[in-house]
C-alpha cells in the first residue's frame, strides 16, 4: 500500500471510530506524522486527502513546508534554542512547550515575523523519566505565564503515552483531558476560551486518545510504513 492509500485506510477508521465514540469527525485532526520520510511520500499522503503534517527535526520542517507551504505543518520534536527562528511561521502548531526560555525565545522571534505562535504546553503525566514534559501539578503556573506573551498563545496540552498497554494508555489521556478543563477554570475567559486542543495518540493508541477526548492525534508509522 502507498502512503496515500493507507492515510485513507486511517481516515477511514477515525471517521468509523469517531461515530462509535459519539463525537463528529471534524472534532479530531488527524496529523500525518513525517518525520521519517521524503517529500514523495508526503505528496502521495496529500493525494489521500492529508492537509496536517508533523516534523520533529527543525531541518524536515524547512525542507518539507518549503515545498508544500499551503499544508498545516506540526512541530512536535524537541525544542532547541538556536533552531526556534526556524520553527517559528513555519508550525502552525508546536506541540512540545514546557520551558519558559523556549516560550520567550518563541515570542521574541514571532514577534519580529510579526505574527503569533500556537503552541501546546508538554505535559508528562505518566511521570515516566524517559519524557519531556511538565509535571501536571505545573501547567496551570507556566500557562499563566504564557498569558504574559504577547506573541504566543496558547492552544491547550500534549502528552505521550507508555508504549505497550493501551489501557494505561487511556488512562493517561483520560487524565490529560481532565487536566485540561482544570486549567481552563484557573484562566481569564479569554484565554480558557482558546485553550481547546489535546494532542495525544499515536499509531498504537490514537483510538484510545478518540475515546479520552483527544482533537489531534499523531499518526506516522500507520501512514508511512509498509511494516505497521
Amino acid at each position: 500500500m502507498s502512503a496515500r492509500e493507507r492515510y485513507r485506510s486511517v481516515r477511514e477508521e477515525l471517521e468509523s471510530v469517531c461515530e462509535d465514540a459519539g463525537r463528529p469527525f471534524e472534532t479530531v485532526h488527524l496529523v500525518a506524522v513525517s518525520k521519517t520520510v521524503g517529500t514523495d511520500e508526503v505528496a502521495s499522503a496529500i493525494e489521500g486527502g492529508a492537509s496536517d503534517f508533523g516534523e520533529n527535526r527543525p531541518e524536515g520542517l524547512i525542507e518539507k513546508a518549503d515545498a508544500f507551504p499551503d499544508k498545516r505543518w506540526h512541530f512536535i520534536g524537541n525544542i532547541q534554542s538556536r533552531r526556534i527562528v526556524d520553527i517559528v511561521g513555519r508550525a502552525s502548531l508546536i506541540h512540545s512547550l514546557y520551558q519558559f526560555k523556549h516560550a520567550q525565545k518563541i515570542n521574541d522571534v514571532a514577534q519580529e515575523k510579526g505574527i503569533v505562535q500556537d503552541v501546546l504546553i508538554e505535559v508528562n503525566v505518566s511521570g515516566e523519566e524517559s519524557k519531556s514534559g511538565l509535571n501536571p501539578r505545573e501547567v496551570v503556573e507556566f500557562a499563566q505565564q504564557l498569558g504574559e506573551l504577547d506573541h504566543v498563545r496558547l492552544r491547550g496540552l500534549m502528552t505521550m503515552a507508555p508504549q505497550g498497554d493501551l489501557d494505561r494508555a487511556r488512562e493517561v489521556f483520560e487524565e490529560l483531558a481532565y487536566l485540561k478543563e482544570l486549567l481552563c477554570s484557573q484562566l481569564d475567559d479569554k484565554m480558557a476560551a482558546e485553550v481547546d486542543e489535546l494532542s495525544m495518540g499515536m499509531s498504537e493508541d490514537w483510538r484510545e486518545a478518540v475515546y479520552a477526548g483527544a482533537t489531534i492525534i499523531r499518526v506516522g508509522r500507520a501512514i508511512f510504513s509498509e511494516e505497521f
